[in-house]
């Protein structure tokens, strides 16, 4: 099978959502989709104060969802939720891949 990436585009209330599956975790790499990735979005960008949403998983290693939030000042946080959507944990990646102007 050809390597897949997912991608969902949804405009909600003047915040854009992006999603992609990255294949780096432990082989599920499925993205959040439906209901569940509007609900899991609301909460993500709830817990990082704002941001925009650029991947998600389900079934991640740190939780049922995991959902990555580009923040405004170009960083990315990962906020892992239960199944039924509370914060499990948040933290801000450290690495270079946001870059810098």
């Amino acid at each position: 099978m050809a390597a897949a990436a997912a991608a969902i585009v949804a405009l909600g209330t003047g915040t854009g959502i992006a999603v992609a599956s990255a294949g780096d975790d432990d082989g599920a790499d499925q993205p959040i989709t439906g209901p569940a990735l509007a609900e899991a979005s609301r909460v993500a960008r709830a817990e990082t104060g704002g941001g925009r949403v650029v991947a998600t998983e389900i079934r991640d290693e740190e939780g049922y969802y995991e959902v990555e939030v580009e923040l405004d000042n170009g960083r990315h946080a990962d906020v892992h939720l239960d199944q039924s959507f509370h914060v499990l944990d948040s933290s801000e990646d450290r690495g270079s891949d946001a870059g810098s102007p």
